[in-house]
């Protein structure tokens, strides 16, 4: 696929996806939404890619739904490229419809079920849908200029991209009611104060600390080993055991226990040499993976 709305760019084994609307502060459209899904499944086949950041161009990470519909923005069936659900026979929406579906949940999932570590670098304003793709990334880092707003309530609507089952677990109930009750926007220091995200730096270290960090894990780290923890630490959120993880835990270690990949992990602690890890997610990933069943939309 050609983007016309990001740009792909790999360096070094780190991926930066930028969203690239930067006359409409990267104002989100279903293009958009299309091209970072399928630059995400690019990622995911590419062994050579270690690590994702997500970041801006121009002065906005993204403001938010591109609002030039106007009134009609959120209402399928008024709009130009209007796409109507099918009705049941009593004339209710067939909610299992796919022309019902969220767009912006389409892309938080899929970046959900990504098997590289995702990065946020915050380059300005994030509202909307701005804020709440970056829910399923990993880590968010802001630039002193970053500003966020779940501004839902000031719109009229309510959350969207599955950012009622992330907000709350990654800042706790109290502080996403706060936030998406209000709608107001806030600086990025009350986000980092709030655990929405782990780091503050000036404008002009954003990018270079973003790619520290993906840098470090490149580095350092086994791929095999990377994707599965993604996967543990988000899917366990949901468990309603700690005998899930245990399960999980116990297949992880069994069967990467007598991995090449942690024979040389082993052996490269012993000689106080860094770690070559050959194993690659596209061909070494253990059989019991993946251990959940994909939920349908219905």
């Amino acid at each position: 696929m050609a983007y016309q709305q990001i740009t792909y760019e790999v360096a070094d084994s780190i991926l930066t996806l930028t969203l690239n609307r930067p006359d409409k502060l990267n104002a989100y459209t279903h293009i958009m939404q299309n091209e970072m899904i399928d630059a995400l499944d690019r990622a995911d086949r590419d062994d050579d890619i270690r690590a994702v950041i997500v970041t801006g161009a121009g002065r906005a990470f993204c403001a938010g739904a591109d609002l030039s519909a106007g009134g009609a923005t959120f209402d399928r069936a008024a709009r130009e490229d209007r796409v109507t659900a099918p009705l049941r026979p009593n004339g209710e929406v067939e909610w299992s419809d796919d022309a019902v579906r969220d767009g912006g949940g389409r892309l938080t999932l899929r970046i959900f079920k990504c098997l590289k570590p995702v990065i946020a670098a915050v380059n300005g304003p994030a509202v909307g849908i701005g804020v709440t793709m970056q829910l399923a990334m990993d880590i968010r880092i802001a630039a002193d200029t970053a500003r966020f707003g779940f501004v839902f309530a000031r719109r009229g609507i309510v959350p969207e991209a599955c950012s009622s089952w992330f907000l709350p677990r990654i800042v706790g109930i109290a502080q996403a009611l706060e936030w998406t009750y209000s709608g107001r926007v806030f600086e990025a220091q009350e986000a980092l104060a709030g655990r929405l995200v782990s780091k503050v730096v000036p404008h002009a270290d954003l990018l270079p600390a973003a790619r520290a960090l993906a840098r470090e894990i490149a580095d350092n780290t086994a791929p095999v080993s990377v994707a599965l923890i993604r996967q543990m630490m988000w899917r366990m959120l949901g468990a309603d055991d700690p005998m899930e993880a245990h399960k999980i835990d116990s297949r992880g270690i069994y069967s990467r226990g007598a991995s090449a990949d942690v024979r040389e992990g082993v052996t490269a602690f012993l000689e106080k040499r860094p770690a070559v890890f050959r194993d690659r997610v596209s061909t070494d990933m253990p059989s019991y993976f993946p251990w959940w069943q994909d939920r349908e939309y219905k």
